[in-house]
């Protein structure tokens, strides 16, 4: 039961080239900062990550997009990144990009073992080309198919050895979801404990879905844009 590993470079040590990765967070909030650098570091290529955005210019999945180490990306937000801009537009990088709630579902249809599903988002639109299309009383949807991974790199607030996990706040964004939705869960947490020092009642992801886990070394949480507003 005892799934600790010593450190981010230790729990991705047999992450291949070629991998498909699921990596949680929205923007950079509740991103695995050290899982990608470990990754950066570790040189991993060829990989198709599965995230909402690819960070920005050198923070988070900007970091695996700088080093080249991303083949394709299936994501819902491309802005503040312009190298993904450019590498998209030069045909370095397959970029798939989906609707925010189709993503969403996507990932958790994976985690539930639903292999597709129907929806009216995108009916229409460039979004259902090559997609199957059905009627349902009078409304048309197209199909999408689930997401899955061999690996999700998830970060959590806090976490105990067992790997049941506690996010805190936003967060949470995708990082649940994908837990479910991968071979092999990574997790990395700001506090590690002993079992039985979380609550039962709290905790967002149960350790049947966790295979590694480890206490970060270093978060920055950095801002992307930080506004002030002036005083009336």
């Amino acid at each position: 039961m005892n799934k600790v590993v010593a450190s981010a470079a230790e729990a991705i040590r047999d992450i291949p080239d070629g991998a498909t990765l699921m990596i949680g967070g929205f923007g950079l909030c509740g991103m695995p900062e050290n899982l990608i650098r470990a990754l950066v570091a570790q040189g991993t290529r060829d990989l198709h990550t599965i995230s909402n955005n690819v960070g920005v210019d050198g923070l988070g999945l900007g970091l695996l997009l700088a080093a080249g180490q991303i083949r394709t990306h299936v994501g819902t937000y491309v802005g503040e990144n312009k190298l993904l801009e450019q590498m998209v537009l030069s045909g370095e990088l397959k970029l798939d990009l989906v609707p925010q709630g189709t993503f969403s579902e996507r990932i958790r249809a994976g985690g539930a073992g639903i292999p597709a599903f129907f929806t009216p988002t995108g009916v229409g639109t460039v979004v259902a080309e090559g997609k199957e299309s059905r009627e349902f009383e009078g409304r048309t949807y197209i199909m999408e198919r689930a997401l899955n991974a061999d690996y999700a790199f998830v970060k959590a607030w806090r976490g105990d050895k067992w790997g049941n996990l506690v996010y805190r706040k936003t967060a949470q964004n995708f990082n649940p979801m994908m837990a479910t939705a991968a071979r092999i869960t990574i997790a990395e947490v700001e506090e590690l404990v002993e079992p039985g020092e979380l609550d039962p009642n709290l905790i967002h992801t149960p350790s049947v879905y966790v295979k590694r886990i480890f206490q970060g070394e270093r978060y920055e949480k950095p801002i992307e844009k930080r506004t002030v507003r002036k005083n009336a």
